[in-house]
This record gives C-alpha cells, sequence and structure tokens, in this order.
C-alpha cells in the first residue's frame, strides 16, 4: 500500500494543546462495524461487560529531551531507547554539527559523549551518569518530551510534568507518554472495578520514534524503530483467565496492543516477553489476541493510523476521522479518545 492511502486533511485548530479536565470527561467516538456513536469516556464502562479485561502500559515518561552545548553550538537531543545503564540512542539537532568523540555539556555535573552517528539525526550518547543517577540527573536537566505538535512557544508548562504521565504510570524508561490511558481517573477505575471488568498491566518503553513521519512512497519500506516491553506472568495469567470466561481483550492504545501481539503466539496464547519489539502493523495483519482498542486520534500518513486502519478498517476509520473533525473531537496525544470495534470483513 501507499503512504499517500493514510492521508488526510486535519485542520490545526483541532490539535489539543493541553488535556482535558477531568481528563474521564474527553470525548468518545466509538467505531462499531455498523456506525458512530459519540459518547464521553467515563461511559466506558458501559462499552465492555464484567469479564472483559483492560490491557494498559505502565511505562512513565522520563524528561528525556536535553540541551546542551558542543563548544559554541547549542545542542538539543530527545532520547528514545535505552542501550545501556549509561547510553541511549537519540535524536539530534543539529546533528551535523556532532561527530563520534565529541562531548556535550549539559551542566556543570552532566555530559553526554557522542558515540556513533546513525541515519536522520541519530546519535549514540553515553552519559556521565549511569543507571539510578542517569534517571535523577535527566529529573534535574531534562525536560519533557512533549510531541511536536504540542505548542509550548515559551516552554514546557509547570503543569505538563504531570499532565504528560498516566495514572498507571511506573515503570521509568519511556519518552512518549502511552496517551490513550491519559483519560483515566481514579473515578473511572472505581466504577470499571465496581462493574466487573479487571485491569492487567504491561510495560512498553514508548520511543520518540512514535512520532517519527513514514517518509516513503510505499510503506512496506519503512522501518519502525525497536522499543522495549515486558510482558509478565501476571498480565498472562490476566488474559488466560478472561479468555477462559468468555471475555473480550481490549487494549488501552496501541503501545500495549503491539505488544500483546508480539508476545501472542499464532493460536492466541499469551506467555511472558521481555524485550524489543519493531512490529508494524498495517492493513492485512491478522489479529492474534486484541478484540477491542482505545486510542487516541492520530497523525495522518504515521504508523499509528495504519494500525487503527488494520484494525478497524481503512474506509471505515477515514469516515471516523472525517466525522470526529467535523463534529469538533480534539487531536493527538492530549485530545479525545475512539473505542474500536475490529474489522470482521
Amino acid at each position: 500500500m501507499r503512504t499517500a492511502d493514510f492521508d488526510f486533511e486535519l485542520p490545526p485548530e483541532r490539535i489539543a494543546d493541553r488535556p482535558t479536565s477531568p481528563r474521564d470527561a474527553a470525548r468518545l467516538l466509538v467505531v462499531r462495524q455498523n456506525g458512530l456513536e459519540d459518547r464521553i469516556f467515563r461511559e466506558l464502562p458501559a462499552l465492555l461487560a464484567p469479564d472483559d479485561l483492560l490491557v494498559v502500559n505502565d511505562t512513565r515518561v522520563i524528561p528525556a529531551r536535553i540541551e546542551g552545548r558542543r563548544g559554541a553550538a547549542h545542542i538539543e537531543a530527545t532520547l528514545h531507547k535505552a542501550e545501556g545503564l549509561d547510553r541511549w540512542r537519540a535524536f539530534a539537532r543539529p546533528a551535523k554539527r556532532l561527530k563520534p568523540g565529541d562531548v556535550i555539556e549539559i551542566a556543570g555535573d552532566f555530559r553526554a559523549e557522542v558515540l556513533a552517528k546513525g541515519e536522520a539525526g541519530e546519535v549514540t550518547l553515553k552519559f556521565s551518569a549511569a543507571g539510578a543517577d542517569l534517571i535523577a540527573a535527566l529529573h534535574r536537566h531534562g525536560h519533557m518530551p512533549l510531541p511536536p505538535y504540542i505548542r509550548r512557544p515559551e516552554g514546557e508548562l509547570a503543569s505538563d510534568r504531570e499532565d504528560y504521565q498516566t495514572i498507571f504510570a511506573r515503570a521509568e524508561g519511556a519518552v512518549a507518554a502511552p496517551t490513550a490511558a491519559l483519560h483515566f481517573t481514579p473515578a473511572l477505575l472505581a466504577a470499571l472495578a465496581a462493574t466487573g471488568i479487571a485491569i492487567a498491566r504491561v510495560t512498553l518503553h514508548v520511543g520518540a520514534g512514535t512520532f517519527l513521519p513514514v517518509k516513503v512512497d510505499n510503506i512496506e519500506e519503512h522501518r519502525m524503530h525497536a522499543e522495549w516491553g515486558e510482558v509478565g506472568a501476571d498480565a498472562v495469567a490476566a488474559v488466560d483467565r478472561a479468555k477462559a470466561k468468555g471475555g473480550r481483550i481490549a487494549a488501552v492504545g496501541t503501545t500495549s496492543l503491539r505488544l500483546l501481539e508480539t508476545a501472542a503466539a499464532a493460536d492466541g496464547t499469551l506467555a511472558p516477553f521481555s524485550g524489543d519489539t519493531a512490529l508494524f502493523i498495517t492493513p492485512g495483519y491478522r489479529f492474534k489476541l486484541v478484540d477491542r482498542l482505545i486510542t487516541n486520534f492520530h497523525l495522518p500518513r504515521s504508523t499509528l493510523f495504519m494500525l487503527v486502519a488494520a484494525f478497524a478498517g481503512l474506509e471505515r476509520m477515514k469516515r471516523a476521522y472525517a466525522h470526529a473533525i467535523e463534529r469538533g473531537y480534539r487531536f493527538y496525544s492530549y485530545g479525545d479518545a475512539c473505542f474500536l470495534e475490529p474489522d470482521r470483513g
């Protein structure tokens, strides 16, 4: 398929710069096989059955955007994948100012050496701190890695450090939020529990590569950046219990879905998993495990829009997005959400 098949026009005013308050007051577009339904996110329990299982991503976003100097040059870098206790792959700009052996001075006690250069502005950095000390240094000197479409001309807001984390955030390591879960609140979790809907947690450390545009004309030529994920024994047991009762598996976000589909066998059975995934889901993919998908509205020509088109059907998703634009839904990370039934065609 062609990248142009996944294009659509989005008015700039539909892009959300701040989250809805309260979070569960965001709008929820239900995309069924036989039509569309406008709802509010806090009505999610009504769309699920008591034996259904929600699978959420419990990754926590770290302040992964750093600024420093190499001599007189100002350097900005966004970390996107850990390669060791003291080294990360990052997207740097201007990368042309950097070469292996250069040192980026970030703060008096914090610096990074360029170990290698890759394609499209990617570099490998070795930091002067490692492990928990590195994470602590990032919290002191880094900035939240908000996606480029969230406009902050005067710098990040103090509220972004909380707004850009989900209620499930636990395992530090993501450089982008699993945004579908931003809509959950304690009140909604209580309502789900009262309905008998269980929640399982997996971890996928979302990388900045999730925002990279697809630059090739043929989508089969696009290379996904790998992200580290883990499906633990507790999540596997929860999936097995739900399936044994006839419940549906509902992934909260494309990150949860990609990790579950990576870990699932061809017959739909799930086993513990720990490692990298670069799964690229496009129309024609046969889903092995996930029955429902809760996700935000995505960029045109993006791998995420390709994924939802694979799950719910390209033409159906184009109609859904046109409806959302017409009805004033808010798009992208801080925007509204949709609840997708799979394409059974």
